[in-house]
């Protein structure tokens, strides 16, 4: 094992932007909310390893299962593989990047999104509800990595249930986070438990989280660190291995 100096962080974005678990090798992690990427980036020392459960990358073409990553993680994970969903095309992503006052005018960008993506997917596929939830979250990032390109080595994409997998020796978790949308204890307890192994003091784990972030999104962060750490480390995997690029030169892996 290659030990590192480097702060480690997971991240994961929340109602309230972004929910941060950072770390420094021998110092007890910490975790907090940032309004945006800027402002956690703006946090970190320059050298810091970033982990972030976020799609890194945007094709200009989709194809059927997504970008690639996609289409690798998903048969790791069994039952929880729907956790992966999608990514459409860089167009579709920017179709519409109003701010959304109304929730009307929220599914009509959602219309106009899936339209795009129609035009530029084979099969056509529109945009789910989900991926749509994020678009302004991939942006923000996309836009991040278009003008700073020191930060592709710095910033990787990774996945929760990827990483839980992972980190479980290969074996996906049993039981789902949630449950028609409510956090489902047991599966909450089953992640917990897989990050002590690995370090973390339950203790920590069990704080409320920071507000503006829900119980899932803090988790997925703390695993989100540990990957950070394997990245680090040179012990993480990239599905695929070497990763990709899109038109950009912006990496395309998800990270693990």
């Amino acid at each position: 094992m290659t030990p590192t100096k480097a702060m480690l962080v997971g991240a994961d974005g929340c109602k309230a932007g972004w929910i941060a678990v950072r770390r420094t090798p021998g110092m007890a992690p910490s975790v907090d909310v940032f309004a945006s990427f800027t402002a956690l980036l703006a946090s970190l020392p320059d050298d810091a390893v970033i982990a972030v459960d976020m799609p890194i990358g945007l094709p200009e073409f989709s194809s059927k299962g997504g970008r690639g990553p996609e289409a690798l993680v998903r048969p790791l994970l069994g039952a929880r593989q729907s956790s992966v969903f999608s990514i459409p095309s860089r167009a579709a992503l920017y179709a519409d990047t109003n701010g959304f006052t109304t929730i009307e005018a929220w599914y009509a960008a959602h219309i106009r999104a899936s339209e795009v993506a129609k035009t530029t997917s084979d099969p056509p596929r529109g945009v789910s509800i989900q991926a749509f939830g994020i678009f302004a979250k991939i942006r923000e990032i996309d836009a991040l990595l278009i003008a700073r390109p020191d930060l592709h080595s710095r910033v990787y994409e990774s996945h929760p249930e990827v990483a839980f997998c992972r980190l479980n020796g290969d074996r996906a978790m049993q039981l789902p986070k949630k449950i028609k949308g409510s956090i489902n204890p047991a599966g909450m307890a089953e992640r917990k438990a897989l990050l002590c192994r690995h370090g973390y003091e339950m203790g920590f784990l069990d704080q409320p989280p920071p507000q503006g972030a829900a119980a899932d999104d803090f988790l997925d962060a703390a695993a989100m660190m540990l990957i950070a750490s394997r990245i680090a480390r040179g012990e993480a995997r990239p599905f695929p291995d070497p990763p990709g690029r899109d038109s950009l030169g912006i990496p395309i892996a998800i990270w693990a």
